[in-house]
């Protein structure tokens, strides 16, 4: 069974970690909700709740077939952690699927080499993106290498469908 992270931090948009969470457990994969610490609540942006199943700092990338990352504010807190930074280093490294939504690009920016990459993400944070050294586009699903983003909830659906594409 193929096995995804969706990662969760605080402050995560609950439309952009559920909605992978469960059209990916639809297709029958074992998902895993990945925080600093395992069995935390963490709070989204309109304080729904959700539980770690495991902390960034037990898992190893080799065990997972790809890893998914919310939008919201929580990548600006999921890159605090050195054992979430190294995960997906890690999976990067291993050129396993890294798939980030709307502000989930900015713990790309700390983890992965971006330099000539095409990306996207929500425009706040082109910026940022272009400053690591991707090149930015304005569509709603970009798939560069390893790499999948998009740009806000309503690419969702294009974004969940690449991911499973690429898993496989």
């Amino acid at each position: 069974m193929k096995k995804v992270a969706i990662l969760v931090e605080n402050l995560f948009d609950e439309r952009e970690l559920l909605y992978p969470y469960y059209r990916l457990m639809e297709e029958g994969y074992e998902v895993h909700l990945v925080g600093t610490e395992k069995d935390r609540i963490y709070t989204g942006k309109s304080n729904l709740t959700e539980k770690s199943t495991h902390s960034s700092k037990e898992i190893k990338a080799e065990d997972y077939d790809a890893v998914v990352i919310p939008g919201g504010y929580s990548p600006d807190h999921m890159r605090r952690s050195i054992d979430t930074i190294n995960f997906v280093k890690n999976m990067d490294r291993l050129g396993k699927p890294i798939a980030a939504i709307c502000h989930g690009p900015w713990m790309m920016a700390s983890c992965c080499d971006l330099k000539g990459k095409k990306m996207t993400a929500f425009h706040s944070i082109k910026d940022d993106l272009i400053n690591a050294g991707a090149e930015y586009v304005d569509e709603e699903v970009v798939i560069d290498g390893n790499l999948i983003t998009s740009r806000t909830p309503k690419d969702l659906v294009a974004f969940v469908k690449a991911i499973i594409e690429k898993i496989g």
